[in-house]
């Protein structure tokens, strides 16, 4: 009895087989859809990772974050932290320059490790990058200035320390820096000495700048120096007596004058800057004396013409 109900179930089972497995698919397929109805999804964006041998670094821009879907029960999806979803490219196994092309792949940690179910996405699904050898060197460090001192200052001198610093990245990068140059120093207006700390600039977004990357600028300011020459100066007889008169070839002179440029371009010299003493003189005849030079002490004087006046010397008619 036993063995003819199992050859009566065997038999109901396989009638009209092929439509029970239909049936049995559609009910699988409805299953997963009315899952993936029900299914939450979540958006973020986060650090793409590039994983290389340690010679090689990348030589070409590439997008710094990538944007993930995360898909599953809301309840499992919203607690896992961003940080424990890793996005990577996987470049370790080339050791020589060229470009590659290389799937983005993504690593699970922390919160979302276990969660069940859980479909994660990431846009762009690939990725080109050039990759070459990692080098690096010593190049100089050079301020930029915008402005000007105030009027009558200069910058006689500047220290920046450093003035030199480490870069590294791809070799054919590297190669074609020289020096790198500071943000601009503001002088507009300087008067003093004076420091300021100023950001070192990076040309190059795939370039290292070791270090801080910020250096000290220290600025020495001061007056400027000018020269100035002043021609046809009166020169002016001193201590001459009333009952002489004076005849000369000339009586105009040159001076020359170094000072700092505010004051000496202000100065307005007085009759009595050059002078010829005449108080020795008592009587007539011809007589040679010295030129006098009379200037404010802070000019140095660096040229005066002439030296010495010849004049001819008479009394004066009488009424």
């Amino acid at each position: 009895m036993s063995s003819l109900n199992s050859r009566k179930l065997l038999a109901q089972a396989v009638t009209n087989w092929p439509a029970k497995v239909l049936s049995v698919a559609v009910a699988i397929i409805l299953f997963i859809f009315h899952r993936m109805s029900i299914l939450e999804e979540r958006f973020f964006s986060i650090p793409l990772n590039i994983e290389t041998n340690e010679g090689m670094i990348p030589a070409s821009s590439y997008p710094r974050t990538v944007r993930v879907t995360l898909r599953g029960d809301a309840n499992s999806i919203f607690p896992i932290a961003e940080e424990d979803i890793e996005a990577y490219l996987a470049l370790d196994k080339y050791t020589d320059a060229g470009t590659y092309r290389a799937p983005v792949e993504i690593r699970k940690k922390g919160t979302a490790l276990g969660v069940d179910p859980l479909e994660i996405g990431v846009d762009p699904l690939e990725i080109v990058l050039e990759l070459d050898h990692k080098t690096s060197k010593y190049v100089s460090v050079s301020p930029k200035y915008q402005g000007y001192v105030e009027s009558g200052y200069e910058l006689v001198s500047y220290a920046l320390e450093p003035t030199q610093v480490v870069i590294e990245g791809p070799e054919k990068h590297i190669t074609s820096i020289s020096g790198l140059i500071t943000e601009q120093v503001d002088l507009s207006g300087r008067n003093a000495d004076f420091s300021i700390a100023v950001h070192i600039i990076n040309p190059d977004p795939l370039i290292i700048v070791r270090g801080s990357g910020v250096a000290e600028f220290r600025a020495f300011i001061r007056e400027a120096i000018m020269i100035r020459t002043m021609d046809e100066l009166p020169i002016e007889l001193i201590g001459l007596y009333d009952f002489l008169m004076v005849e000369a070839e000339t009586l105009l002179g040159s001076i020359r004058l170094e000072g700092a440029q505010k004051e000496l371009e202000s100065y307005v010299p007085e009759e009595s800057v050059l002078t010829l003493d005449c108080s020795g003189i008592t009587e007539e005849g011809e007589y040679t004396l010295p030129v006098q030079v009379n200037i404010p002490s802070q000019f140095t004087l660096t040229r005066s013409e002439p030296k010495e006046v010849r004049i001819s010397v008479y009394l004066k008619p009488q009424p």
